[in-house]
Protein backbone atom coordinates (compact mmCIF):
# COMPACT_ATOMS: atom_id res chain seq x y z
CA UNK A 1 0.00 0.00 0.00
CA UNK A 2 1.45 3.32 -1.13
CA UNK A 3 2.51 5.73 2.08
CA UNK A 4 0.06 8.71 2.07
CA UNK A 5 1.80 11.21 1.05
CA UNK A 6 -0.13 15.02 2.95
CA UNK A 7 0.40 18.41 0.86
CA UNK A 8 0.13 22.09 1.22
CA UNK A 9 -0.05 25.53 -0.69
CA UNK A 10 0.62 28.48 -0.35
CA UNK A 11 -0.03 31.48 -1.26
CA UNK A 12 1.84 34.45 -0.84
CA UNK A 13 -0.04 37.49 -1.01
CA UNK A 14 0.67 41.59 -2.00
CA UNK A 15 1.90 43.54 -4.30
CA UNK A 16 5.28 44.77 -3.05
CA UNK A 17 6.21 41.36 -3.60
CA UNK A 18 5.11 41.18 -7.19
CA UNK A 19 6.78 44.76 -7.85
CA UNK A 20 9.62 43.57 -6.62
CA UNK A 21 10.19 46.34 -3.61
CA UNK A 22 10.34 43.32 -1.09
CA UNK A 23 11.80 40.13 -1.92
CA UNK A 24 9.87 37.01 -0.40
CA UNK A 25 11.84 34.65 2.36
CA UNK A 26 8.38 32.57 3.59
CA UNK A 27 8.83 30.10 0.98
CA UNK A 28 11.89 28.80 1.71
CA UNK A 29 11.23 28.67 5.41
CA UNK A 30 7.89 27.57 5.47
CA UNK A 31 9.01 24.46 2.76
CA UNK A 32 11.68 23.57 5.05
CA UNK A 33 8.93 23.32 8.37
CA UNK A 34 6.27 21.77 6.57
CA UNK A 35 8.48 18.65 5.56
CA UNK A 36 9.73 18.37 9.27
CA UNK A 37 5.86 18.02 9.71
CA UNK A 38 5.56 15.28 7.09
CA UNK A 39 3.98 17.75 4.44
CA UNK A 40 5.26 18.60 1.19
CA UNK A 41 4.98 22.05 -0.09
CA UNK A 42 3.14 21.20 -3.61
CA UNK A 43 2.40 24.69 -5.26
CA UNK A 44 2.95 28.49 -4.60
CA UNK A 45 1.35 31.02 -6.03
CA UNK A 46 1.82 34.90 -5.41
CA UNK A 47 -1.09 36.99 -5.87
CA UNK A 48 -1.69 41.06 -5.54
CA UNK A 49 -3.47 42.47 -2.98
CA UNK A 50 -7.20 41.97 -4.78
CA UNK A 51 -9.88 40.56 -3.42
CA UNK A 52 -11.43 38.26 -6.63
CA UNK A 53 -7.60 37.37 -6.86
CA UNK A 54 -7.04 35.96 -3.30
CA UNK A 55 -10.40 34.01 -3.47
CA UNK A 56 -9.42 32.46 -6.79
CA UNK A 57 -6.65 31.40 -5.47
CA UNK A 58 -7.37 30.27 -1.92
CA UNK A 59 -10.45 28.16 -3.47
CA UNK A 60 -8.52 26.45 -6.56
CA UNK A 61 -5.49 25.49 -4.27
CA UNK A 62 -7.36 24.24 -1.07
CA UNK A 63 -9.50 21.94 -3.15
CA UNK A 64 -6.78 19.67 -4.43
CA UNK A 65 -4.18 19.74 -1.42
CA UNK A 66 -4.73 18.97 2.62
CA UNK A 67 -3.65 22.12 3.94
CA UNK A 68 -3.20 25.81 2.54
CA UNK A 69 -1.44 28.70 4.17
CA UNK A 70 -1.35 32.13 3.11
CA UNK A 71 1.38 35.05 4.36
CA UNK A 72 0.88 39.08 4.17
CA UNK A 73 -2.17 41.33 4.04
CA UNK A 74 -3.51 40.46 7.50
CA UNK A 75 -2.24 43.95 9.07
CA UNK A 76 -4.02 47.58 10.27
CA UNK A 77 -4.31 49.58 6.82
CA UNK A 78 -6.66 49.44 4.28
CA UNK A 79 -4.96 47.63 2.14
CA UNK A 80 -4.86 44.34 4.02
CA UNK A 81 -7.98 42.51 3.27
CA UNK A 82 -6.94 39.21 3.36
CA UNK A 83 -9.35 38.53 6.10
CA UNK A 84 -12.28 40.05 4.34
CA UNK A 85 -11.19 37.71 0.91
CA UNK A 86 -10.37 34.49 2.66
CA UNK A 87 -13.74 34.73 4.87
CA UNK A 88 -15.35 35.56 1.22
CA UNK A 89 -14.12 32.74 -0.32
CA UNK A 90 -15.33 30.74 2.78
CA UNK A 91 -18.76 31.85 2.41
CA UNK A 92 -18.62 33.11 5.82
CA UNK A 93 -18.70 36.30 8.24
CA UNK A 94 -15.83 38.98 8.90
CA UNK A 95 -16.25 39.25 12.87
CA UNK A 96 -14.04 40.32 15.79
CA UNK A 97 -12.46 37.93 17.55
CA UNK A 98 -13.30 38.35 21.45
CA UNK A 99 -9.68 36.57 22.59
CA UNK A 100 -8.17 38.51 19.43
CA UNK A 101 -9.66 42.22 21.19
CA UNK A 102 -8.35 40.86 24.32
CA UNK A 103 -4.86 40.25 22.85
CA UNK A 104 -4.35 43.25 21.55
CA UNK A 105 -5.63 45.61 24.08
CA UNK A 106 -3.25 44.00 26.35
CA UNK A 107 -0.18 44.70 23.57
CA UNK A 108 -1.17 48.28 22.85
CA UNK A 109 -2.17 49.37 26.50
CA UNK A 110 1.57 51.07 26.88
CA UNK A 111 1.39 52.03 22.92
CA UNK A 112 -0.98 54.52 22.37
CA UNK A 113 -4.02 52.35 22.84
CA UNK A 114 -6.13 49.71 20.64
CA UNK A 115 -7.35 52.20 17.76
CA UNK A 116 -9.73 51.68 14.98
CA UNK A 117 -7.07 50.39 13.00
CA UNK A 118 -5.28 48.53 15.01
CA UNK A 119 -8.83 46.62 15.76
CA UNK A 120 -8.65 45.44 11.86
CA UNK A 121 -6.05 42.85 13.35
CA UNK A 122 -8.74 41.40 15.63
CA UNK A 123 -10.95 40.33 12.72
CA UNK A 124 -11.08 36.88 11.58
CA UNK A 125 -13.52 34.62 9.02
CA UNK A 126 -16.01 33.48 11.15
CA UNK A 127 -15.33 29.94 12.91
CA UNK A 128 -11.45 30.52 13.35
CA UNK A 129 -9.29 29.83 15.90
CA UNK A 130 -5.80 31.71 16.89
CA UNK A 131 -2.25 31.52 16.18
CA UNK A 132 -0.39 33.08 18.88
CA UNK A 133 2.21 35.31 17.65
CA UNK A 134 4.83 36.41 20.94
CA UNK A 135 6.62 38.69 18.19
CA UNK A 136 3.70 41.48 17.44
CA UNK A 137 0.63 40.89 19.36
CA UNK A 138 -1.95 40.51 16.25
CA UNK A 139 -2.34 36.99 16.12
CA UNK A 140 -2.10 34.37 13.23
CA UNK A 141 -5.76 32.68 12.05
CA UNK A 142 -6.54 29.17 11.63
CA UNK A 143 -10.25 28.02 9.58
CA UNK A 144 -10.15 24.22 9.54
CA UNK A 145 -6.87 23.22 6.83
CA UNK A 146 -6.59 27.24 6.14
CA UNK A 147 -3.47 28.63 8.02
CA UNK A 148 -3.40 32.74 7.89
CA UNK A 149 0.02 34.18 8.26
CA UNK A 150 2.03 37.42 8.64
CA UNK A 151 4.11 38.45 5.78
CA UNK A 152 6.85 39.66 8.00
CA UNK A 153 9.43 36.44 8.14
CA UNK A 154 10.67 36.48 11.86
CA UNK A 155 6.68 36.68 12.67
CA UNK A 156 5.66 33.86 10.36
CA UNK A 157 8.60 32.05 11.99
CA UNK A 158 7.03 32.29 15.18
CA UNK A 159 3.58 31.48 14.44
CA UNK A 160 4.49 28.93 12.56
CA UNK A 161 6.78 27.50 15.85
CA UNK A 162 3.24 27.53 17.66
CA UNK A 163 1.80 25.21 15.14
CA UNK A 164 4.43 22.77 15.45
CA UNK A 165 3.30 18.97 16.05
CA UNK A 166 -0.05 20.47 15.55
CA UNK A 167 -0.51 19.07 12.00
CA UNK A 168 -1.24 15.68 10.51
CA UNK A 169 1.43 14.55 8.13
CA UNK A 170 3.49 11.39 7.21
CA UNK A 171 7.05 11.02 7.38
CA UNK A 172 9.64 13.95 6.44
CA UNK A 173 11.55 13.81 3.72
CA UNK A 174 15.37 13.20 3.93
CA UNK A 175 17.88 13.59 1.63
CA UNK A 176 21.62 12.63 0.44
CA UNK A 177 23.85 14.84 -2.02
CA UNK A 178 26.76 13.17 -4.45
CA UNK A 179 28.47 15.30 -7.01
CA UNK A 180 30.19 14.73 -11.05
CA UNK A 181 31.90 16.29 -13.19
CA UNK A 182 29.96 15.90 -15.92
CA UNK A 183 27.02 17.45 -17.96
CA UNK A 184 23.79 16.31 -16.82
CA UNK A 185 22.73 15.69 -20.04
CA UNK A 186 25.53 12.59 -20.79
CA UNK A 187 23.94 11.24 -17.74
CA UNK A 188 20.19 11.62 -18.07
CA UNK A 189 19.15 8.00 -19.08
CA UNK A 190 20.93 6.83 -16.07
CA UNK A 191 19.27 8.65 -13.42
CA UNK A 192 16.25 8.12 -15.04
CA UNK A 193 16.54 4.20 -14.50
CA UNK A 194 18.06 4.92 -11.10
CA UNK A 195 14.67 6.61 -10.20
CA UNK A 196 13.06 3.70 -11.68
CA UNK A 197 14.19 1.00 -10.02
CA UNK A 198 13.72 2.80 -6.61
CA UNK A 199 9.97 3.19 -5.54
CA UNK A 200 9.70 6.09 -3.86
CA UNK A 201 13.01 7.62 -4.58
CA UNK A 202 13.16 10.98 -6.20
CA UNK A 203 16.59 12.36 -7.86
CA UNK A 204 16.73 15.99 -8.38
CA UNK A 205 19.35 16.96 -10.69
CA UNK A 206 21.55 20.40 -10.21
CA UNK A 207 24.16 21.54 -12.76
CA UNK A 208 26.83 24.73 -12.36
CA UNK A 209 29.54 25.51 -14.46
CA UNK A 210 33.18 26.05 -11.94
CA UNK A 211 36.48 26.42 -12.82
CA UNK A 212 35.74 25.98 -16.74
CA UNK A 213 33.61 22.81 -16.95
CA UNK A 214 30.62 21.75 -16.11
CA UNK A 215 29.41 19.60 -13.41
CA UNK A 216 26.01 18.39 -11.18
CA UNK A 217 25.04 17.86 -8.16
CA UNK A 218 22.37 14.79 -7.72
CA UNK A 219 19.81 15.25 -4.95
CA UNK A 220 18.37 11.77 -3.83
CA UNK A 221 15.32 12.16 -1.49
CA UNK A 222 12.57 9.52 0.23
CA UNK A 223 11.44 8.90 3.52
CA UNK A 224 13.35 6.72 4.43
CA UNK A 225 17.39 6.48 4.67
CA UNK A 226 17.68 2.85 3.46
CA UNK A 227 15.67 3.56 0.18
CA UNK A 228 18.09 6.70 -0.06
CA UNK A 229 20.99 4.76 0.84
CA UNK A 230 19.98 1.87 -1.83
CA UNK A 231 19.63 4.65 -4.40
CA UNK A 232 22.76 5.94 -4.18
CA UNK A 233 25.12 3.03 -3.77
CA UNK A 234 23.54 2.13 -7.15
CA UNK A 235 23.74 6.02 -8.88
CA UNK A 236 27.11 5.81 -7.86
CA UNK A 237 28.69 2.05 -9.15
CA UNK A 238 27.05 3.32 -12.67
CA UNK A 239 28.89 6.47 -12.80
CA UNK A 240 31.34 5.07 -11.70
CA UNK A 241 31.11 2.56 -14.08
CA UNK A 242 31.58 5.42 -16.93
CA UNK A 243 34.57 5.84 -15.20
CA UNK A 244 33.38 8.98 -13.49
CA UNK A 245 34.42 10.60 -10.30
CA UNK A 246 31.56 10.81 -7.71
CA UNK A 247 32.21 13.02 -4.65
CA UNK A 248 29.88 11.98 -1.66
CA UNK A 249 27.73 15.00 0.23
CA UNK A 250 27.76 16.98 -3.39
CA UNK A 251 30.63 19.13 -4.95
Amino acid sequence: MAERIWTAALVVIGDEILSGRTQDRNVAQIAVWLNAQGIRLAEVRVVADREEAIVEAVNALRARNDYLFTTGGIGPTHDDITVDAIAKALGVEVIVHPEARAVLEKHYATRGGLTEARLRMARVPEGAELIPNRMSGAPGIRHGSIFILAGVPHITAGMLDALTGTLEGGAPLVSRTIGCWVAESEVADLLRKAERDHPGVAIGSYPFFREGRVGANFVVRATETDAIDACVSSLVSALEGEGRTVVDGGI
